[in-house]
């Protein structure tokens, strides 16, 4: 376990989630990719929208334990990640929704790795 985490909140977390919390700061993650399309002010739909990957389960779990004094504006936290044969530095996003991350793919990464909406994609994160 690392030094710096928190035991108390390791403790905490595996009682919530029944099981181990992964304390390392490297995780692999796979999920499809979807897209987010905004809405203007006025409601009709916006031509702006963003692709993610959600992130959940034991992944999430370990970005949270690690996370305290690495998190940014609205929860975000600073990771960097591995897509294919394409890397870069990024924040995930806490969802309320899903209990977990929302990591966003920007259109330079899709566009060299080939790959898109729906696509089931692998990824690898650190902290």
């Amino acid at each position: 376990m690392d030094d710096d985490l928190d035991p108390e909140l390791i403790r905490f977390l595996r009682e919530e989630l029944g099981h181990d919390v992964p304390t390392g700061r490297e995780w692999t993650f796979t999920g499809p990719l979807w897209i987010w399309k905004g809405k203007a002010a006025d409601g009709k739909p916006s031509p702006m929208s963003w692709h993610f990957l959600t992130i959940t389960g034991d992944v999430a779990a370990g970005i949270r334990a690690a996370a305290p004094g690495r998190s940014a504006a609205w929860g975000s936290v600073y990771v960097k990640v591995t897509l294919g044969g394409t890397s870069w530095a990024t924040s995930v996003f806490p969802s309320k929704d899903v209990g977990g991350y929302l990591l966003p793919v920007k259109a330079a990464v899709r566009n060299k790795e080939g790959v898109g909406e729906g696509d089931v994609v692998t990824v690898e994160l650190s902290l």
